[in-house]
């Protein structure tokens, strides 16, 4: 792939592509397709600004947090095409019939509870639960309510009652939750 997004894809990329993420061929050229249209500046890469441009996010109370996962690991806050599709092949639903890569249970939990780690020191305390519950409900419910419910919240699955959740913590309170249904996109064939 070139630094221009107009570079189509090679077979070998799509093949390699292909066994990082799970992701079809034909899947891969139409987010490939997708990557090139968001790329308003054809450098390649993408911004933070190209992110919020995606309507679905732009309106969405957590999208600013989804968009902050795509450059967790990317100093230079650009995300190449590769990157793109190794952060959307979380979100593929889980198959029994194939060998799961990225999609895994754990991966899509581990997501999950990044968007509610803001300071990413791997916990979360009340104020974030807190913060996030803003996000999510705005002005619809008061500021008295959310604490509370950020306090149970922290109460009920704090284990060792350190005054945090760890991931492990977490995912022992999502264990019984349809994390592959409700953390899914359905990609295009």
């Amino acid at each position: 792939m070139g630094n221009r997004s107009t570079v189509m894809l090679q077979k070998s990329e799509i093949a390699e592509i292909q066994d990082e993420t799970g992701f079809t061929a034909n899947q891969i050229v139409r987010l490939y397709s997708r990557f090139t249209s968001l790329d308003k500046s054809s450098t390649g890469s993408l911004s933070r600004a190209d992110f919020l441009r995606i309507p679905e996010l732009a309106i969405n109370p957590l999208g600013d947090r989804i968009v902050h996962s795509f450059f967790k690991d990317c100093p230079d806050d650009q995300v190449n095409f590769r990157q793109f599709v190794k952060i959307l092949s979380i979100f593929r639903p889980m198959k029994r019939s194939q060998e799961p890569v990225m999609n895994t249970r754990e991966n899509k939990l581990k997501f999950a509870f990044q968007m509610y780690d803001l300071d990413q020191d791997n916990k979360v305390s009340a104020e974030e639960i807190l913060t996030v519950l803003q996000m999510m409900v705005g002005v619809n419910i008061s500021d008295d309510q959310l604490q509370k419910i950020a306090g149970i919240t922290l109460q009920e699955n704090d284990r060792d009652h350190d005054g945090y959740i760890t991931l492990e913590e977490f995912c022992s309170a999502m264990a019984e939750s349809d994390v592959d249904n409700r953390l899914s996109l359905r990609f295009l064939s």
